[in-house]
């Protein structure tokens, strides 16, 4: 039943860019990944919001490793100092990457992992544990499920599919879920001067959520306000003080992020959109169009709107790894070492130290989170801090401790991801350079 660890891959869950990166790592240190993808291509988190261009430009999206595998295979490389749009990451950068033979060879698209434990071994048994497979189950398209044996798993599966509650207390407001069934509560970040644009033309919408998705939703719909008529927008916020949402404008270590905020506060100021500070979400009603009651110091207020776009952040789905033994910081569900270094409410994106392979490591042996489900429920992840973590972690599976401990990074300082530490500055999961929408 058991295979000796030492001859079996390295179990890669996730193939956005922290989990190709993960890969191409692991190739350089000689060792074989298998790499598992709920999609049914590499980046499919990254394409829910495809529209959307990263304020962080080409060369802060690029792994050191995954270029080296590139390059000679003939790959162009975009212009380092342009900003791509999501799309363009997934084309020009993931797709090439996956294209790799060795990388190619060790993908399995439209497989979700359903289960990750040890082989012959409950979280409850110990003896011999750590000398004992990992067992991955994995369900494909068909409803087929199988079991993968493995020396070591790298969660890279990023935070997407799990976006967090807009009620109060980090759970779902009553009629939130019956709201989302009748689609008048949509997906984060939908494309509304695109794809959705009919959508939402000429309605009244509503924006929940504070961070960066939230500032790119609003943009594109004071946009659709000025060039529709009849289009309305609102912006519902938990904290009091408007201009903390608006971040660091010119002071901003990367210049694109700056001018978010700076045009956002623009398109309030001129009247294109309407702000509600103090607003914790009560509760949800379904009628001709959504009812949202909120509590706010004067007491109770209910907007009526058409439709409701969140962008309240997201949060790790850990279900998969019960069977794992995990130390995870009680407060925003990260490994517990790294917890306290990205707090929201203390730390911005530049600063967080470089971290690696020890600040990332469990009770259980020879296995990661990394990417954007590595900071849990915190929002400020970065890319670059991705690439990082998986270096040291490979270097860690090959035996290379010296390697692994020696973790360097350079961030850029701003206080932009600390605006409002009651909101959110989510980021779509382990994607992005930056603090904007989350998969690893």
């Amino acid at each position: 039943m058991t295979t000796q660890p030492h001859g079996l891959p390295v179990a890669i869950i996730g193939a956005g860019p922290v989990g190709l990166a993960a890969a191409a790592n692991l190739i350089e240190r000689g060792l074989t990944p298998i790499i598992f993808e709920a999609g049914e291509d590499v980046g499919a988190a990254i394409l829910n919001w495809g529209h959307i261009r990263l304020f962080s430009s080409w060369q802060h999206n690029i792994d050191p490793a995954s270029r080296r595998l590139l390059e000679p295979a003939g790959w162009a490389e975009p212009r380092r100092s342009s900003l791509p749009y999501g799309i363009e990451l997934v084309e020009g950068y993931l797709k090439p990457l996956a294209a790799i033979p060795a990388i190619a060879s060790a993908l399995h698209a439209s497989a979700k992992v359903i289960a990750v434990s040890r082989v012959g071994m409950d979280k409850t048994q110990s003896q011999g544990r750590g000398g004992r497979p990992f067992l991955v189950r994995v369900e494909v398209a068909d409803g087929t499920v199988t079991d993968h044996q493995v020396r070591a798993v790298i969660d890279a599966s990023g935070t997407w599919a799990q976006p967090n509650p807009l009620g109060q207390a980090g759970l779902g407001a009553p009629g939130e879920a019956q709201a989302v069934e009748r689609g008048v509560i949509t997906g984060p970040l939908p494309d509304v001067t695109g794809t959705d644009r009919a959508r939402f033309a000429g309605r009244h919408v509503l924006v929940i959520g504070a961070g960066h998705s939230a500032a790119n939703i609003l943009i594109s719909l004071g946009q659709l306000a000025k060039n529709e008529p009849g289009t309305r927008v609102s912006w519902a916020v938990r904290g009091a003080d408007a201009s903390r949402m608006y971040g660091g404008g010119d002071l901003d270590a990367l210049p694109a992020r700056g001018r978010l905020g700076t045009r956002l506060r623009g398109l309030v100021d001129d009247g294109y959109i309407e702000l509600h500070t103090s607003f914790t979400t009560l509760s949800f009603a379904v009628g001709d169009g959504l009812a949202v009651t909120g509590a706010t110091p004067d007491g109770p207020v209910t907007l009526a709107v058409d439709l409701l776009i969140p962008a309240t952040g997201f949060r790790p789905d850990l279900g998969i790894l019960r069977e794992i033994r995990l130390e995870l910081d009680p407060a925003v569900e990260a490994p517990r070492e790294l917890g306290p270094l990205i707090d929201p409410e203390l730390h911005s994106c530049g600063t967080v130290p470089a971290h690696g392979a020890k600040v990332l490591a469990h009770p259980e042996k020879d296995f990661y989170i990394a990417g954007m489900k590595s900071y849990g429920r915190a929002p400020t992840f970065l890319l670059a801090t991705g690439y990082e973590q998986v270096r040291s972690i490979a270097a860690a599976l090959a035996g290379d401790a010296e390697s692994a401990d020696a973790v360097h990074l350079e961030l850029p300082e701003t206080g932009v991801c600390s605006a409002d530490p009651a909101g959110s500055c989510d980021a779509p999961a382990g994607q992005v350079v930056e603090c904007p929408a989350a998969a690893g």
